[in-house]
């Protein structure tokens, strides 16, 4: 895979959570993904073990988050809560960042499958994970599709 814009993942910690929690959510977006701080807090006290990641641009700066966790079910890697900060976007950030989670999490944690969900009207994050080579499978999460990519 590619990298469009350079970023880097590294994990949410005592010196980066205030800035992963002063992003912003796209005013366009606010119907599809939650606050920075929502998913900080299900990532330390849900039971799922989402992990939290700080995307970092080429200079270092907080420039959006993620977090994924495996499914102990099926061994998937989902991808979830994927914000790239309002005045940040338009640049590949969350393509990078997506590309960057699959290669981390394949190489570190030898996963080989993954997954994430997206409501269907965000044709946005639909037509960005099919370029990344995500299938939709007819699962739903909830209200979402999911889809899934294999390595």
């Amino acid at each position: 895979m590619s990298t469009p814009s350079p970023i880097t993942l590294v994990p949410v910690d005592a010196d980066n959570w205030r800035a992963v929690g002063a992003l912003k959510v796209a005013e366009g977006q606010r119907d599809w993904v939650a606050e920075p701080l929502y998913y900080l807090s299900l990532c330390h006290y849900s039971p799922t073990g989402w992990r939290p990641l700080a995307m970092l641009d080429a200079e270092g700066t907080v420039v959006g988050f993620l977090m994924w966790a495996v499914d102990p079910e099926d061994g998937a890697a989902w991808l979830g809560g994927i914000i790239v900060d309002a005045g940040r976007q338009r640049r590949g950030h969350g393509r990078a960042a997506v590309e960057a989670a699959v290669d981390l999490i394949a190489t570190e944690h030898g996963v080989t499958s993954f997954a994430l969900s997206y409501e269907p009207e965000n044709t946005v994050a639909r037509a960005l994970y099919a370029k990344l080579g995500f299938t939709e499978t007819g699962e739903m999460e909830d209200t979402e599709i999911v889809a899934r990519l294999k390595r």
